[in-house]
């Protein structure tokens, strides 16, 4: 049902093969600054072994969550052991038979390393601040006729999702909770938690939007923690707190069950801080925890982490850091003002992590190729986003997220969990569908909103 690493990466590996993409792709490269040459109307980009390359056009598709977040902890330097970033896992396999393992983290990577941790190890200790919502993946192989039924129909699939607010086929919610009962709204949610995945939440469109309707989804995935989980100080510890869907919902394989393990113990490090770490374990504020290895899940600087980590300057040496210094304004999540030929793939401002990431990565790649050919035919060699059109679409983007229960919770949506981070909301909430139409209005106007030259 859901596809491993290894399968992924096999997939990525054909796809470079078949379309012959090897020799226009430089791996193990890292672009440490891009800066745009008005004389030249070009973008000069240098990497970290001093390569130099111009380009009149640059494409900025590094990823929403591809900057790790390292926490801001004393001794990390100094620990002996092995130290592991869920974000930066090693391709070599690790072997942690009979060794004491710390997770630092209980989000989307520590859900999924945590219950394949726990079997190998002597013992696992999981330092938590905050508990998170997780329903049930109920991973399984796909029988034969499972799989005959989805080839059949690939191309339906696709355009079915995209017309979705997530990019996902079957995932657009059709009922409001306000217009069904209690008991019914708990049927449909006990009916999606039985099927799993991320379909939990899709049954009624106001989910995210009413805390009243969210609280009972909320108590319901709690009731559930509460009765998987045998120790009742530990269950309620895994019980969150907040909004339910309002940080991304995780899907999980046997997480919960984890904790039931006579070798897994949760710590609490937010009654319980952490403060430091030192060279053969942790010490906390109730004492020291001693560890062979520590992995660190604290999750990534996402959406602006990777494009902030290169010094971008555009117009009169004007940096990205510095324009986005009080939130990364975009239009569309595709440019920015002062940035000319510069486009970015699912951008702040677009609906990027709240979807399916590839059809939101086509519908990017599809519309600034289609605007390069388009330029290319009217003989324009420079576009870049009006600054009236950004400032139109970041208050639109910012209005969308304020009636939904997101813009309510501290999630790295706002950039909460980065030190000096804007807290602003980042992705657009309107949905991927919407988002879609409104691209292909903006060019059947002329491209509205990007002056051209």
């Amino acid at each position: 049902r859901y596809a491993s690493q290894p399968e992924i990466l096999r997939y990525a590996q054909h796809v470079a093969d078949r379309f012959y993409l090897h020799g226009d792709i430089q791996l193990n490269t890292n672009v440490v600054s891009a800066a745009f040459i008005e004389k030249s109307n070009l973008w000069e980009l240098q990497t970290d072994d001093g390569d130099c390359f111009s380009a009149r056009f640059l494409v900025m598709a590094t990823g929403c969550l591809s900057q790790p977040n390292w926490p801001a902890i004393k001794g990390l330097d100094v620990f002996e052991g092995g130290l592991y970033h869920t974000g930066q896992w090693p391709q070599q396999d690790i072997n942690f038979e009979g060794r004491k393992v710390g997770v630092l983290g209980t989000g989307s990577s520590a859900i999924q390393v945590i219950p394949q941790l726990a079997g190998q190890v002597e013992s696992l200790t999981v330092f938590q601040r905050t508990a998170n919502y997780a329903i049930p993946a109920h991973n399984r192989p796909l029988d034969a006729d499972s799989i005959a039924k989805i080839k059949s129909d690939y191309t339906g699939l696709r355009a079915r999702a995209k017309n979705t607010p997530r990019g996902v086929a079957l995932l657009k919610p059709q009922r409001l909770a306000a217009e069904v009962s209690r008991d019914e709204l708990i049927e449909d949610l006990e009916w999606r938690w039985q099927v799993g995945g991320l379909a939990f939440l899709e049954g009624f469109s106001d989910l995210t939007l009413n805390p009243d309707y969210n609280a009972i989804a909320a108590e319901f995935v709690r009731e559930k923690i509460r009765t998987i989980v045998k120790d009742e100080e530990t269950a309620e510890l895994l019980c969150p707190a907040n909004y339910i869907g309002a940080k991304r919902l995780c899907v999980d394989i046997n997480y919960f069950e984890t904790y039931n393990r006579e070798n897994v113990e949760l710590v609490d490090i937010r009654s319980n801080p952490m403060s430091a770490i030192r060279a053969k374990g942790v010490t906390l504020q109730d004492g020291f925890y001693e560890l062979d290895d520590l992995v660190i899940a604290t999750g990534f600087d996402a959406i602006t982490g990777a494009l902030l980590n290169i010094n971008i300057t555009g117009k009169d040496g004007r940096g990205l850091k510095q324009q986005w210094s009080h939130g990364p304004k975009s239009y569309l999540g595709l440019a920015m003002a002062e940035f000319p030929n510069l486009f970015t793939v699912t951008g702040p401002g677009s609906p990027s992590v709240l979807t399916n990431m590839l059809p939101s990565i086509e519908q990017h790649v599809d519309w600034i190729a289609d605007c390069l050919e388009y330029m290319s035919g009217q003989n324009f060699s420079r576009i870049e986003a009006s600054a009236e059109a950004q400032e139109s679409w970041w208050a639109k983007v910012q209005e969308a997220a304020s009636v939904t229960l997101r813009s309510k919770t501290a999630t790295w949506y706002t950039g909460e969990n980065i030190e000096n981070k804007p807290h602003v909301f980042m992705p657009y909430v309107g949905g991927f569908h919407v988002y879609s139409e409104i691209c292909k209005r903006v060019v059947a106007k002329g491209y509205e909103g990007f002056v051209f030259s």
